[in-house]
């Protein structure tokens, strides 16, 4: 862990921007920080439950949340309240930004999810990421998303997805 870094069990807040507002923030539990990567657990923070209808976010479940400074993604493995393991929520995000007890990650717009045994893998919001523009904005954030995409998509296909976070 850099020496600059808060100790395991120190509460961080996590803030996820999109389109320049703050989407949601959230407070979080230090699990770990190498320095390049930092990694969070919280509950699902928003209200109520989301039903994808792949999978249910619902109050009681627990993130371990991994955000990289160095990559365009963050990786979400997502539990039920008993611990049963859910899958994993990839955000597509610029690198995260860690500093003054918070850790700041742009969302932009692309995500994949991969279930529990891995056998159901899914690009989502595909369509979102081309209607906001950023390829118009900023070509190479936009090349930058898309490929951190593909990236996570083929190690859940070749099996090889949860060496990213072991």
């Amino acid at each position: 862990m850099p020496a600059n870094s808060a100790e395991p069990g120190s509460l961080l807040i996590v803030t996820l921007v999109k389109s320049g507002r703050t989407k949601i923030g959230y407070p979080a539990s230090l699990v770990s920080d190498d320095g390049v990567r930092l990694t969070v657990r919280a509950p699902w923070a928003a209200d109520g439950v989301r039903d994808f209808g792949f999978v249910r976010f619902e109050p009681g479940d627990v993130f371990t949340e991994h955000y990289w400074r160095d990559r365009w993604y963050a990786v979400k493995e997502v539990r039920a309240a008993d611990g049963t393991l859910k899958g994993w929520y990839c955000d597509i995000t610029r690198p995260a930004v860690v500093r003054d007890g918070a850790v700041v990650v742009e969302d932009l717009d692309l995500d994949l999810w991969v279930s529990a045994d891995g056998g159901t893998v899914l690009r989502l919001d595909e369509d979102e990421f081309a209607e906001s523009g950023l390829a118009d904005r900023d070509r190479e954030a936009a090349d930058r998303a898309v490929q951190a995409l593909d990236e996570l998509e083929l190690l859940a296909k070749l099996g090889k997805f949860t060496a990213l976070i072991d």
